[in-house]
Parts: C-alpha cells; sequence; structure tokens
C-alpha cells in the first residue's frame, strides 16, 4: 500500500491528459540513454538518437534491418543495445515500441503521414500492414498462461469492473460484454470520474478490477487502480509496455501492442487480446460455459432476435 504523499506525487504526474505539464515522462529507453550516455562515444549516440528519433519507422526492425537502414553491421546495433542495459534486441525492441507509442500525439501522427507523397490507398494499406504487426507481434509475444491465470482470477471474484475511458471504453465494453455473455458480473462504467469512483469504492477484495489504457494512460483510469489497491482490490492491467503505468501499478497485466500511423491507436491487437481472454473464461469451466450459453441457444434458433422480412415483401426500398 502507498503512502498519502506516494499517491500525492502519483496524481501529480497525470495532471494533464496523458503527462504532466504538458510534457512527457521520461520513457524506459531515455532513462537507460541518458545513464548510458558516458558509456557510448559520439557515433553510437548519434546512433541511439536517430532510432529514437524514427522510432516510427525502426520500432518493427529486426536488427539486421536496423543495421541496414543506418548503414552499419548488426553486431553495433547489438552492443550499442548492450551497453543500454539490454539482454536482447527483443527487449530494446519493445521498449523502443512503446518509446514511440508515448510519444506520439494524434496531431503529430496526422502531420507527419500527411508529409508523405503517397496516394490514399497506400495509408490505408499502411494501415492494414501496421495491425498485421501488432497482431504477428501478440501472436508471438502474448503470456498464455498469465491469460488463464486472469481467467481464473475472473471465475473466482465477485464482480468484474472494466475501466477503459475514451477510446478504449470500446475495448473495457467489449470486454465486459463477453464476460456478461458467460455469465459473470461484469461491468463497464460510463459517465462521469465520479460515477466510476463511486463503482471503484464498493469494490472489495473479492471482486477485481481490469484497467484497460495505453501510452502514458488516463489519469482517470491509473487513479482507478490506485484507489482499488488502497482497498485490497485485486488489479490486471491492458496496456502496451510493462513500464506504462498500468503494467507498473497493477498486480499483473498484459501488453498488446497499439501502433499505429493514423492519428488513432489500432485496436486490433487489443481486440484479440479480449477475445482471446474470453475464450479462456469458456473453456477453464466448460460445463458451466455451456450452461450458461444454453438458453441462448434456443434464442438463436428460435429467429426473434433476427430482422426478418415481412410476409409479401418484394424486395422493393421504400
Amino acid at each position: 500500500m502507498k503512502s498519502s504523499n506516494s499517491r500525492k506525487k502519483i496524481r501529480n504526474a497525470f495532471q494533464s491528459p496523458d503527462g504532466h505539464n504538458g510534457k512527457a515522462s521520461p520513457t524506459t529507453l531515455d532513462t537507460r540513454f541518458a545513464k548510458a550516455r558516458q558509456k557510448l562515444n559520439p557515433r553510437r549516440q548519434r546512433l541511439v538518437r536517430a532510432i529514437l528519433d524514427s522510432a516510427d519507422e525502426t520500432c518493427f526492425l529486426s536488427s539486421r534491418e536496423m543495421a541496414k537502414r543506418f548503414h552499419i553491421d548488426a553486431t553495433t546495433i547489438l552492443r550499442t543495445t548492450q551497453v543500454l542495459g539490454y539482454g536482447s534486441f527483443a527487449d530494446f525492441a519493445a521498449d523502443l515500441r512503446q518509446h514511440f507509442v508515448s510519444r506520439i500525439t494524434p496531431y503529430t501522427a496526422l502531420k507527419a503521414a500527411t508529409r508523405e507523397k503517397r496516394s490514399v490507398v497506400d495509408h490505408v494499406d499502411d494501415s492494414l500492414d501496421k495491425a498485421i504487426d501488432n497482431l504477428n507481434i501478440l501472436k508471438s509475444d502474448l503470456d498464455r498462461q498469465r491469460v488463464i491465470e486472469l481467467a481464473k482470477l475472473i471465475k473466482r471474484s465477485r464482480r468484474v469492473l472494466v475501466v477503459g475511458l475514451d477510446f478504449a471504453s470500446s475495448l473495457s465494453y467489449y470486454l465486459a460484454y463477453g464476460l456478461l455473455a458467460l455469465g459473470f458480473d461484469a461491468e463497464a462504467p460510463i459517465g462521469t470520474s465520479g460515477n466510476l469512483q463511486y463503482k471503484v469504492e464498493v469494490l472489495t477484495s473479492k471482486d477485481v478490477l481490469v484497467a484497460i489504457s495505453f501510452g502514458q494512460c488516463l489519469r482517470d483510469t491509473v487513479e482507478s487502480v490506485l484507489r482499488a489497491r488502497k482497498q485490497g482490490v485485486p488489479t490486471f492491467g491492458i496496456t502496451d509496455g510493462s513500464t506504462s503505468p498500468i503494467a507498473r501499478y497493477c498486480d499483473a497485466h498484459l501488453v498488446t501492442p497499439v501502433v499505429s500511423p493514423s492519428f488513432l491507436n489500432s485496436y486490433v491487437a487489443p481486440l484479440a487480446a479480449i477475445s482471446a481472454i474470453h475464450v479462456a473464461c469458456a473453456h477453464i469451466d466448460p460445463k458451466r460455459s455451456l450452461n450458461r450459453l444454453r438458453p441462448t441457444d434456443r434464442e438463436y434458433a428460435s429467429g426473434h432476435r433476427w430482422y426478418r422480412e415481412p410476409k409479401g415483401f418484394n424486395g422493393d426500398l421504400p
């Protein structure tokens, strides 16, 4: 449990949207670079800075591809990341993706995209390519055991409160709706900060709070986690980096990429992760899930849920 002074410091770090005083907090990569700067010769310092400055293009590259981009050998890339304190290039690449996501804003993303000499079709293709990249990263890196552990936690919990605000509200609703269909008491609250606070305040150690936020993370979402932890409520996060506030303050978390060339995050990978959570929840106790869904089978078969053309309708529009 954190002291009131510690909680105050944490709240102060999120006083402006996604940052403090309008400035982004240093990322893990920024911090490592600052600490290792004296160990890097000027040439390698310029290399790291170039990688960070073009993170939108470098965050998906392999060590060989990155070396080719900067006209050096892959060994130089690997040794440079080792000086920064990374045990593997994969660890460096993960922090690089987090650095990119935490630095970009909707305006800067769209501004950068409009400067490129591409057709609209090219931009659409780029968006689809990034979505596929995100999904492939999730498939490769997703901690399956942690998904199962979350499903077990949800099963033994009295209530599940899913907190995802603004654009992430679509994700929180999707997660909560799927859990409701399986018979779990799940809710994704909407409305004011006060409404969210009241929902969190009635939680106990028998419940679980699932928080969804990315990049520097929304203040209300992070403060919900801190409030829940103070009350002894288990917390679980879905975020895009192991150093994000959601990852740091939740008891456990899943990492899913949201990198996009658009002015909004790509939620293809988070949706896939949530779908995996639904699947795990259904299959840890399949008998329970089947009993819950059996009545809906009759509803689906009856046709009352679905639109049917009126008798005598000839297909002409009004």
